[in-house]
């Protein structure tokens, strides 16, 4: 009787082995027994197994999953699925229609979601995720000043060279100066009148037409002409500048043109010292641009040289009142003079 029941036993364990893993996942393809919806999972039985066989580690699911909607690669893993992220990199993310079930793995592996009605899951693969930009680190003040004048000194040699400056006898170092100022000057809202820049050139002999005044918008020369420095600046050359009053020297820099005036030199223009130290006390020491009869052809092939000022930059009587016009209304006036400790120490200049 023993034998018997021992033997009926390891037949009823025997058919509880073959026919579990159907009963787990319901696959009647497979030998097992889909269940009735109502019914439940006979996990009752898998606890036994588990104490005769090394089976695969069992999640405990229902089992009346319809063959025609049932996830064809659920994962046997123990305890409860894992969903993945929308959008979680390198995952393959797929979307099942409402009331369908979809088991998603993590990332790397591909998710089988079952659609409505379909016999094969259908597998979506998601876009990777951008790549965001990397952020740009400010540049340094100094780095973004040294790109500044670099682009500045590019803009000067090409209108220099495209007006053809060089041969009107217009110092290239003059104008680069000239063009850097106006520039700084432009920047801080300095100058309203901006399409003319005038420069006088007092490297160039007094004998020498060293005033230029410029046409920035359409790139032209409006006139060159006769101009005289102060009397105690030098002779043909100016060689020494002084911002103080009654010193009748010339003032390096550059001015702002302002309002119009008639005087005993006739239409006079009053200018304003912007570059400070050097000629920021040009109103107090009445500094003008006005005609005269000591500057000119006619002056210097009587005399052989032309006249010096009290300090004003004078022009010809001829032509005075014309370039007055041009200029008035808040344009731009540069002296120049290669006096290095002007050149590197000027607030206009060096910004």
């Amino acid at each position: 009787m023993r034998v018997l029941t021992n033997l009926l036993f390891k037949v009823a364990v025997s058919s509880m082995v073959l026919t579990a893993p159907a009963m787990i996942d319901g696959h009647a393809n497979d030998g097992g027994i889909v269940l009735d919806k109502g019914a439940e999972s006979p996990f009752a039985a898998s606890i036994v197994i588990r104490n005769y066989i090394d089976h695969l580690r069992i999640w405990p699911v229902r089992a009346y999953m319809d063959p025609e909607s049932r996830v064809e690669s659920f994962p046997y893993t123990s305890g409860k699925p894992e969903v993945a992220a929308s959008g979680t990199e390198g995952a393959k993310v797929a979307v099942a229609p409402e009331g369908v079930k979809a088991a998603v793995v993590r990332e790397g592996v591909k998710v089988a979601v079952a659609r409505e009605g379909a016999k094969v899951a259908k597998v979506v693969e998601a876009p990777p995720a951008p790549m965001m930009p990397m952020p740009m680190m400010p540049m340094p003040a100094s780095a973004v000043k040294a790109a500044e004048i670099r682009r500045v000194l590019h803009e000067s040699e090409y209108i220099y060279m495209s007006m053809g400056l060089d041969k009107e006898g217009l110092s290239e170092t003059a104008f680069e100066f000239a063009w850097r100022g106006y520039h700084n000057l432009v920047k801080k809202g300095s100058i309203r009148k901006k399409s003319v820049l005038s420069i006088a050139d007092f490297s160039q002999s007094s004998s020498e037409k060293r005033m230029y005044v410029i046409d920035i918008r359409h790139r032209r020369l409006l006139y060159r002409t006769y101009v005289a420095h102060g009397q105690n600046s030098g002779a043909e050359y100016a060689e020494t500048f002084s911002n103080e009053p009654e010193s009748f020297m010339s003032s390096l820099g550059f001015y702002i043109t302002k309002t119009t005036y008639v005087g005993k030199n006739g239409l006079s223009l009053r200018l304003d010292g912007v570059d400070d130290g050097y000629n920021d006390k040009a109103m107090i020491r009445n500094i003008v641009l006005h005609g005269c009869s000591y500057v000119g052809e006619r002056y210097l092939e009587s005399f052989g040289s032309t006249g010096t000022s009290l300090g004003c930059p004078a022009v010809p009587a001829a032509i005075s009142s014309r370039i007055i016009r041009a200029v008035k209304g808040g344009s731009c006036l540069f002296i120049y003079h290669p006096t290095q400790e002007y050149l590197d120490h000027s607030v206009v200049i060096n910004g």
